[in-house]
């Protein structure tokens, strides 16, 4: 089996180039809403991807569920793009997307908050043992492969909102006749969190002006690493501190999930203004942002609190503070 994971994962690099052999052109790069030009800014742009939080397959946590699985090699990546997905809209909450990480030096106690959310452990908000479990209500068995729109399902129930009341929204699509409102939603949207896709280039972090994208992938499998005695994590491997790889963005898999993070019910007003403005005047639409609550979908229900006591729930949301924002009188997202 290993030897199997260690063909698939060498086989990732096929399509993909180095940062550092970008041509040196004027163009604008964009990592999550955020411009730089990659002429003059270059180092400026690689300290902004390794401040990403960067997930990837572990091996040697806790059995999932006391008797499954050690390890998530192989089948875990869409569940750790999942993460990252879900840990920037985090960081831009509670740090804010102009904060800056730098190897060694002392993080805010928020930035610690975080990142044990996500740690390889049961009692973990956000960690690999309730996403897989938690995914068993959406038809998929402990140790299974999930798809984009499986992870953004479970991401809603693990809850998407925090106790500020802000908002993560994934839209996920098949991606094989829209790679230019793709490519406009990197651009035109400044809200944007994160792009999560199918095998095996998961993690699309960046979008430039071309036809390329700048990612990180998760397809690496590191040990597991736990809080310390003085209760930090060392996080030097939840960083990538190489240089990020890049693809052509017609190599990108069919099935996809964006992300864009709301902070304030005014942004996601003006997240639903813009696309609809720019992306879905075309008339073969990725999706649709209706009025109400369409009459044959199931009802709306909050997500809810994790049953088990978990390290991290502050940052989950209580139905009361969730209907304070409801979606339903604003728009509906479909996807199609």
């Amino acid at each position: 089996m290993e030897s199997v994971l260690s063909k698939y994962e060498n086989q990732i690099t096929i399509f993909t180039d180095y940062l550092e052999e970008y041509p040196d052109t004027d163009e604008l790069v964009w990592i999550l809403g955020k411009q730089h030009l990659l002429k003059t800014e270059k180092s400026k742009l690689l300290s902004d991807i390794s401040a990403r939080l960067w997930f990837t397959y572990r091996r040697k946590f806790s059995p999932i569920g006391g008797t499954g699985p050690s390890s998530d090699a192989g089948w875990g990546c869409m569940l750790r793009c999942g993460q990252m997905m879900l840990a920037q809209a985090l960081i831009c909450r509670h740090l804010g997307r102009d904060w800056s990480w730098e190897k060694q030096k002392e993080q805010p106690k928020e930035y610690q908050r975080i990142l044990q959310c996500f740690l390889d452990r049961k009692d973990c908000c956000y960690s690999i043992h309730q996403m897989a479990q938690m995914g068993v209500g959406e038809g998929k068995s402990i140790g299974e492969w999930f798809g984009p729109n499986t992870v953004a399902q479970v991401l809603k129930k693990l809850a998407l909102f925090d106790e500020w009341n802000s908002l993560a929204v994934y839209v996920s699509m098949d991606n094989t006749v829209v790679i230019e409102d793709i490519k406009k939603m990197c651009r035109v949207l400044p809200l944007s969190a994160d792009t999560a896709g199918d095998r095996p280039l998961d993690y699309l972090t960046a979008s430039n002006q071309s036809d390329e994208l700048i990612f990180l992938d998760p397809h690496t499998t590191q040990t597991f690493v736990d809080t310390e005695e003085n209760g930090t994590v060392n996080d030097q491997t939840f960083h990538c501190l190489q240089s990020p790889q890049r693809m052509n963005i017609l190599n990108l898999d069919p099935s996809v999930a964006l992300g864009f993070f709301c902070k304030e019910e005014k942004d996601f007003d003006n997240w639903c203004s813009l696309v609809q403005k720019e992306i879905l005047k075309e008339n073969l639409r990725m999706f649709e942002l209706v009025q109400k609550h369409p009459s044959h979908w199931p009802p709306f229900v909050p997500p809810a609190k994790p049953e088990v006591t978990t390290t991290g729930a502050e940052f989950i949301d209580s139905t009361e503070q969730l209907e304070e924002f409801d979606l339903e009188e604003d728009f509906e997202i479909l996807s199609v």
